[in-house]
């Protein structure tokens, strides 16, 4: 607010319902965080998953391909959250179990394993063009060989436009 739009100390205190003294803690981090970024290599290597997620990754690509949802449901962690992005939010392995059945209704996806934003994911691509770009992703975190948490972006196709995608060869 300061540096981009021109905001005192005093405004953004009032705008943001903070005191003066953690205005300028946020902005002195901010700042530091930003150096740090402009200091880093730009010729980062290309990320890779370890064997272990990997192949958990793979697994889960092919059973849910294969449409069998229930071996799917068998990687889920009793404590599961699902974030369907724009849309829903369910916890428990009893909720998100319910999920699987919109994409079973469904036959405009075919996932591939891969990275956005170095970070294990599903690439779902149009399976009348398997070559084609992505049109949109799902993040996965793991405990274990259990699924913790996924993020389903089908309903937010705008936020693929900003990520570094990586497709593993």
């Amino acid at each position: 607010m300061m540096d981009v739009l021109g905001y005192s100390l005093d405004e953004i205190s009032q705008v943001t319902g903070t005191s003066v003294p953690a205005v300028k803690a946020a902005l002195n981090r901010g700042r530091k965080r930003l150096r740090e970024i402009a200091n880093e290599p730009q010729d980062l290597s290309t990320p890779a998953l370890a064997v272990p997620e990997r192949l958990l990754l793979a697994k889960y690509v092919d059973r849910f391909n294969a449409r069998d949802f229930d071996a799917v449901r068998d990687m889920l962690a009793d404590e599961v959250r699902l974030e369907l992005v724009n849309r829903t939010r369910m916890n428990g392995k009893r909720e998100v179990e319910r999920y699987f059945h919109n994409y079973s209704d469904v036959d405009d996806w075919h996932f591939v394993p891969g990275l956005v934003d170095r970070r294990p994911a599903l690439l779902v691509r149009d399976p009348r063009d398997p070559a084609g770009a992505p049109a949109y992703f799902v993040l996965l975190q793991w405990a274990g060989d259990k699924l913790t948490n996924i993020r389903d972006f089908r309903h937010a196709h705008y936020a693929i436009e900003g990520a570094e995608v990586v497709v593993p060869g």
